[in-house]
């Protein structure tokens, strides 16, 4: 899971490094957010505290987060995406109430998102490229084209389970 550093204000970039990919649940899960950078913490600490609560389950923290969201009046009005990924489980959270799984393991999301998913289709489709180098390729080739995407870049990997 990667994401670039680039936070913005209307059409000013502001912060060139933030860090919007984490691992959290003592690094048995990686998530990450696009969005309002306060709103994207408050879902990051949220949906952690709901893996507490549900003993790690991502699926259900994922679910129970979502349903939150659109119930709780402190969270229904946050400005953000949430991805998260962890138990095998590759998951977009967001405030309409979807928790979605993509059917080929690649996940976009924020302002350069379309463009970061294109390029990482395409990658693995056509190369050998490492799940890392795919992120990395991927979110350089969304920071030329989008203006809200930069090319400060974090990558974050999961441990191979086996």
């Amino acid at each position: 899971m990667g994401g670039d550093g680039q936070v913005t204000l209307g059409h000013t970039a502001l912060k060139h490094g933030a860090v919007k990919v984490r691992r959290i649940h003592e690094g048995r899960v990686l998530a990450g957010f696009a969005g309002g950078a306060a709103d994207g913490l408050t879902l990051l600490e949220t949906f952690e505290a709901k893996l507490d609560k549900h003993g790690g389950n991502v699926k259900r923290a994922a679910i129970e987060l979502a349903k939150s969201w659109r119930t709780e009046r402190t969270l229904r009005r946050l400005e953000a995406q949430l991805a998260v990924a962890g138990e095998g489980h590759l998951l977009l959270v967001s405030g309409n109430g979807d928790v979605l799984e993509p059917d080929d393991g690649i996940l976009a999301l924020g302002s350069g998102g379309p463009y970061a998913l294109a390029a990482a289709k395409a990658l693995v489709s056509h190369t050998d490229l490492s799940a890392s180098q795919i992120v990395e390729i991927s979110l350089r080739i969304a920071g030329e084209i989008c203006v809200y995407t930069n090319d400060h870049i974090v990558v974050e990997e999961m441990d191979d389970p086996s």
